[in-house]
């Protein structure tokens, strides 16, 4: 037999689903629900708890109870990068129509709210291995966050590593205040004679720090996603290494091969 919060999170589970209580809208107050159900406080808060397990309640300190809005939904693929190469070569005002964030989501550049911060710093020993190069080397680090206007929290948290000395020849490469940059982290490398020959990507999932819920808003028990893409350039050198903490309740990952025909 269900016990008595869960009939109570069965109930407003429902509505929620029934359109009774519809995204956005506040549930009635935990003393309303109680008496509504004739339990106590602590009941109803064990319902509620379960509701924002799954996602489908969010508790706004000192507002209350909100049905939670669905979020944009992300779909990352490994086609992508092909796309971005094939963008590379256009002309700028191609390249700003539309972006990688746009190919992902669906969305269109005036949806979207962007922010990067650029910072020169030294290679410690793991950004070091990854890239391949000597601990300390200087390097171009980038932060991106994008996210959807009517959203407060963003897609991802990505941070970006380049080797100064790869990029170093065109200033513009060094500032942040060129982003959203045209075309991307491959026309940026363009910029400079570099061109990509693969991309890997590692993905892993995890529990998310505390700085990383509060950042990407993610309910209760939801994993990151972490994808590590390192860029390699014709000549088999590493140039770039992105890693992305990607919220798990929004995020797909698509990967589609090509198989060579016998």
């Amino acid at each position: 037999m269900a016990k008595a919060y869960e009939r109570i999170a069965d109930e407003l589970r429902e509505s929620i689903r029934a359109g009774g209580l519809r995204p956005g809208d506040r549930l009635p107050s935990e003393t309303k629900l109680a008496e509504r159900h004739h339990r106590s406080v602590p009941t109803v808060r064990d319902a509620l708890r379960v509701l924002q397990d799954e996602g489908l309640v969010e508790k706004q300190h000192g507002r209350g109870n909100f049905v939670r809005r669905a979020r944009t939904k992300v779909l990352r693929g490994n086609g992508r990068h092909q796309w971005e190469k094939n963008r590379a070569h256009q002309p700028e005002a191609q390249r700003l129509e539309t972006g990688s964030t746009e190919h992902d989501t669906g969305l269109c550049v005036g949806d979207l709210v962007f922010h990067a911060a650029y910072r020169e710093t030294k290679a410690d020993a793991r950004v070091a291995e990854a890239l391949g190069i000597p601990e300390g080397s200087a390097l171009v680090e980038r932060t991106y966050r994008t996210r959807h206007a009517a959203e407060t929290a963003p897609f991802a948290l990505v941070t970006s590593y380049l080797v100064r000395a790869l990029v170093e020849s065109n200033p513009k490469l060094l500032d942040a205040a060129n982003e959203p940059w045209p075309g991307g982290t491959q026309n940026q490398l363009l910029s400079v004679g570099i061109e990509l020959d693969r991309i890997e990507e590692r993905v892993t999932a995890r529990p998310p720090t505390p700085e990383e819920a509060a950042e990407l808003e993610l309910p209760p028990g939801t994993s990151v996603l972490l994808c590590r893409k390192t860029s390699f350039c014709t000549e088999g050198r590493v140039v770039e290494m992105s890693e992305v903490t990607l919220s798990g309740d929004r995020t797909e990952m698509l990967f589609v091969t090509p198989l060579e025909r016998w």
